[in-house]
Parts: structure tokens; C-alpha cells; sequence
């Protein structure tokens, strides 16, 4: 019974280093969302991270009959990151983000975290090649 205890107790770690990973480092989807950049700040407690919110167009309601703008929020990856989107409220913005099943504490309150800006201009229409 003894022979037992230490490779259970090791095939245990290593279920839960998995189950760990797969909760909070797998990246579940990966894409790119484009809106006018709300608010961005870097906020909390133990771990000062960046947030955001991007208002998309169109309208999306959980109750039917009732009108709610289409919000993005997300945390921002990287100081690099911040700098060029603290720079960009109320402008339009291109962002690829990578989104986590849960998030952590030390890498933003979102499962949604920015890693590239792909485009930041005053308007949607700035680089459409037909005017």
C-alpha cells in the first residue's frame, strides 16, 4: 500500500497542474473586434492591471423588446499595449485579443485580454480604399 501513496500523490499533482492550465492558461479563441474605445484605465487592488471598454455598433439585448449597446470589455496585455490605447479614448480601434476560460488576477479582471492594435483612427471609415 505504501508503493502506492507516492506515485498517487504525484499522477494527483500532475492531474491538477493539467486541470490548472486548462482553466487558466489555455487559450480558448483568438480574433479581432473593432469599436470606439470607451474607457481605459488601470485599476485594482494587489495587482494594478489595465482595463477597457470598447463600444461596438449595433445593439445586442439579453431581453427581447429592450435596447443595450454592444460593449467589449477587456484587459490589455503589456505595457506597450497601454500606452498606445490610453492615448486613444473615444477614437476608433482594431484589436486582436485572446480569450481565456477564467481569468487571473495578476493578467486583468477579463477573460478577454488585448495583445495587438491592429488600427486606431478617428473614424471607421478612415482606410476604406472606395470612398
Amino acid at each position: 500500500m505504501k508503493k502506492l501513496i507516492g506515485p498517487a500523490i504525484i499522477l494527483l499533482l500532475i492531474v491538477l497542474a493539467g486541470v490548472f492550465w486548462w482553466r487558466y492558461y489555455f487559450v480558448f479563441a483568438e480574433g479581432v473586434k473593432a469599436g470606439n474605445l470607451n474607457y481605459f484605465e488601470k485599476k485594482g487592488f494587489i495587482f494594478k492591471t489595465w482595463e477597457g471598454r470598447l463600444v461596438q455598433d449595433g445593439f445586442q439585448s439579453p431581453n427581447p423588446g429592450a435596447l443595450q449597446s454592444n460593449e467589449f470589455r477587456f484587459s490589455a496585455a503589456g505595457d506597450s499595449v497601454a500606452l498606445i490605447l490610453e492615448r486613444s479614448g473615444g477614437k476608433f480601434v482594431e484589436l486582436r485579443y485572446k480569450e481565456y476560460l477564467n481569468p487571473i488576477p495578476w493578467r486583468g479582471a477579463s477573460e478577454y485580454v488585448v495583445t495587438e492594435i491592429i488600427q486606431v483612427g478617428d473614424s471607421r471609415t478612415d482606410n476604406f480604399p472606395i470612398k
